[in-house]
């Protein structure tokens, strides 16, 4: 178990925690959640000792030990990837660093002798004769392969370093686990299989993370931080986030009775569990809600941008038509003749291993990027707006949000300021934020923007590669339903499993080799067998 006890964190008049106190026990999983900047990263930073507190204390059980993923993925690049595995448990690496010291002296005494005893009991107890195979199996299941376990850190890709950094957290079977954003850089497989990972894992895990099906997957509770407080819930994030909306209803609705209210949370409750029992959690996870106090239900107080796409006219039945479309990169396809008819109403997910490609794709249908060969033709009636990956451009002038946004306004009255200033509210720039200048705006605040000049274009075809980077989860969760809500056809990228479950009734993978194209939920598409062989005919 770990515990914060009067926990504060101040930076000058900033107040970014204030008196928090919270218990994490074992065999629980605990997502931490919170808007961009609320100091999810800044609070795991406290729990493993890397930021003091202003006041306040953070006590891990005598005897036990925390592991963390580390954020640095530079720190161990002079390592062999295994070593790197194995110094996630640092007192078996210092164990085996003084072992071969000790055994590679020429003048070897009776007291090395008497030492290296010592330590090789310690060793045994820490089942130290394991590590190496162990370390090696992480590393396979995270889909790296024997060939590069000796390799330097230095000389891996950055994606795989992030694996290998995870592997290191795992190995050894922590007390505490304590991982910041895990399934960063991660594809589905490997993602599908940290997941079973922390649902077998009996010991406590503390995590941060975007990913709201993964959220949903592993977690048993939900710490939210909110004005300086960090509130515990039970359930994973659908579970809170749809209770505290039903709190936050039901305490606008005065005409309603606390008994009538009471019972409407309780058959909420038993819904969910009921969904619960579907779920890889079920026992635990069921028993957890059915047990819940009626109280621990509360009106959440943070704020949703508000995200809704409108068409000015509706759409032909002719959108887009794709005829032989090839693109190539340091020689090689990234895709080749590609033909496509995309239908109206379709809303499509486009995935691939490489994401290149798919930038390039939507590059291409924008029209910022020209084709090897091949052709596009869009319906007469077509208007599009696209949100890119890369949206630097639209923010290297110093000028007011409100004039930024200005310029995409279509009518005198959107035009004017007031209903400018209305619009930057409801994407949650509200007073003095209006006046920003758009260069310095952050990674989020951008999308934001984005977000809402797409929502001016009231366009009736909709393109957008990565609409969730940067994204808080409520930022996340107001686009998933406005992307839902959308009555035109939409053609998006998303690693954002949700959304991509959620929205889209059609699943195009792109791959050097042809293109798989089916008319079927995200969740049917992974689990087709015969997609799996065929994406490894297309991908080799």
């Amino acid at each position: 178990m770990i515990s914060v006890n009067n926990l504060s964190l101040q930076f000058g008049k900033r107040i970014l925690f204030d008196e928090v106190n919270v218990k994490f026990v074992t065999g629980n999983c605990y997502g931490v959640i919170g808007a961009n900047g609320a100091g999810k990263s800044t609070f795991l930073k406290i729990l493993t000792g890397e930021q003091d507190p202003t006041t306040g204390r953070v006590e891990l059980e005598p005897g036990k030990r925390l592991a963390v993923l580390k954020q640095n993925h530079f720190e161990f690049d002079e390592f062999e990837v295994l070593q790197t595995v194995i110094m996630g448990h640092k007192r078996l690496f210092e164990i085996m660093v003084e072992k071969e010291a000790l055994y590679a002296k020429p003048d070897f005494s009776d007291a090395d002798g008497m030492r290296t005893a010592e330590l090789e009991g310690e060793f045994a107890d820490l089942e130290g004769w394991n590590a190496e195979t162990d370390a090696a199996s992480l590393l396979s299941n995270l889909g790296i392969e024997e060939a590069k376990h000796y390799l330097k850190m230095e000389e891996l890709s950055n994606d795989l370093k992030v694996r290998v950094l995870l592997a290191q957290a795992i190995f050894g079977n922590p007390d505490v686990l304590v991982l910041d954003e895990p399934t960063n850089d991660l594809d589905l497989k490997t993602i599908g299989w940290l997941e079973d990972f922390l649902l077998d894992f009996k010991n406590t895990v503390i995590v941060v993370s975007h990913d709201r099906h993964f959220l949903d997957t592993v977690c048993t509770h939900i710490c939210d931080i909110d004005y300086s407080k960090l509130n515990m819930f039970t359930g994973n994030y659908s579970f809170w986030y749809q209770s505290s909306q039903l709190a936050t209803r039901q305490r606008s609705d005065k005409n309603k009775k606390a008994e009538e209210k009471k019972k409407e949370l309780q058959d909420f409750i038993s819904r969910f569990s009921a969904n619960a029992s579907k779920s890889k959690q079920a026992t635990s996870r069921r028993k957890m809600l059915d047990n819940l106090n009626i109280e621990d239900i509360q009106p959440s107080s943070r704020k949703y941008p508000g995200i809704t796409f409108h068409q000015d006219r509706e759409a032909g039945n002719q959108i887009l038509t794709i005829d032989g479309l090839t693109k190539s990169a340091e020689g090689k396809f990234l895709f080749n003749n590609i033909h496509l008819i995309i239908n109206k109403g379709d809303k499509i997910a486009f995935i691939s291993k490489n994401s290149v490609a798919l930038t390039a794709f939507f590059e291409i249908l924008s029209g910022n990027l020209k084709a090897d060969k091949g052709e596009l033709t869009f319906g007469t009636t077509i208007n599009t707006a696209y949100l890119p990956n890369d949206n630097h451009s639209y923010f290297v002038d110093k000028i007011p949000l409100i004039v930024w946004l200005r310029q995409f306004a279509n009518t005198d009255e959107e035009r004017e300021e007031v209903n400018l200033r209305t619009f930057l509210g409801r994407m949650l720039f509200t007073g003095e934020e209006a006046l920003k200048t758009a260069n310095v705006l952050s990674g989020g605040e951008k999308v934001r923007c984005m977000l809402s000049k797409m929502m001016f274009a009231k366009a009736n075809l909709l393109l957008m590669d990565e609409p969730t980077n940067h994204l808080d989860l409520e930022s996340i969760t107001a686009l998933n339903n406005g992307m839902k809500e959308y009555q035109g056809t939409m053609l998006f990228t998303s690693h954002d499993h949700e959304l991509v479950q959620t929205v889209a009734n059609r699943i195009i993978e792109i791959t050097p080799n042809g293109i798989i194209d089916k008319m079927m939920p995200y969740d049917d598409y992974l689990a087709d067998a015969k997609i799996a062989q065929l994406q490894d005919e297309l991908y080799a």
